[in-house]
């Protein structure tokens, strides 16, 4: 009789695999939830935008703007991709969806590799933030671009423009910008920044900063 008793205690055989299958299913009907919430806003968002570039149609630059702004948008959704500020490549995607949205430009990003973010990368986005800022108010030009690369244990940063251009000797040591938003926030994190230009030939805004 104490054999039987015994087995009195366990649970019916398959029990957890059935609540292993319904915990999964659970978590697939979650998922498909979010995928047709995000579906139903970038519809809306898509529409949107089209509304908003057929009242922009005579100004180029306004509507590759929002065509940029609404690619972006639908490239995280289609790619399930991890939140900006999660990755170099979200936040740095993210800094320039702000900056474009903030001064009209077009900011063209290309990032090779990609790393998690920690708070020397979010130092150097915040950067090169700044330095596109910068080029969008004082380069005269529709177009700035940013590099970026990850490499074993660093990460570089190139923003460049191909505007009017400054000499960096003649920019007073207080004018806030370049001097501590860019140089000073780098130094400050154990990286670095290099402005390079010359008047007539564009900018270029070299940050290197460690993963």
């Amino acid at each position: 009789g104490g054999g039987g008793g015994g087995g009195a205690g366990r649970p019916p055989r398959g029990g957890g695999g059935r609540a292993r299958a319904g915990g999964a299913a659970r978590r697939g009907g979650s998922r498909a939830l979010a995928r047709a919430v995000g579906a139903a806003h970038a519809h809306d968002s898509v529409l949107q935008t089209l509304a908003m570039i057929r009242r922009a149609a005579d100004d180029p630059r306004e509507v590759s703007r929002l065509a940029r702004t609404q690619e972006r948008e639908l490239r995280t959704w289609l790619y399930d991709r991890p939140a900006p500020e999660l990755t170099l490549s979200g936040a740095l995607e993210a800094a320039a969806a702000e900056v474009e949205e903030a001064h009209a430009i077009t900011v063209e990003v290309v990032v090779v590799g990609d790393c998690p973010t920690s708070p020397a990368v979010l130092a150097l986005v915040a950067a090169a933030r700044e330095a596109l800022t910068n080029a969008a108010k004082h380069s005269g030009v529709d177009v700035v671009q940013v590099y970026a690369e990850v490499l074993e244990d660093r990460v570089e940063v190139f923003v460049r423009d191909r505007g009017k251009g400054f000499d960096p000797s003649t920019v007073p040591p207080d004018r806030y910008g370049l001097a501590q938003s860019v140089v000073g926030r780098m130094e400050r994190h154990g990286g670095r920044a290099v402005v390079c230009s010359t008047p007539g030939s564009g900018t270029e805004v070299r940050l290197e900063g460690r993963r």
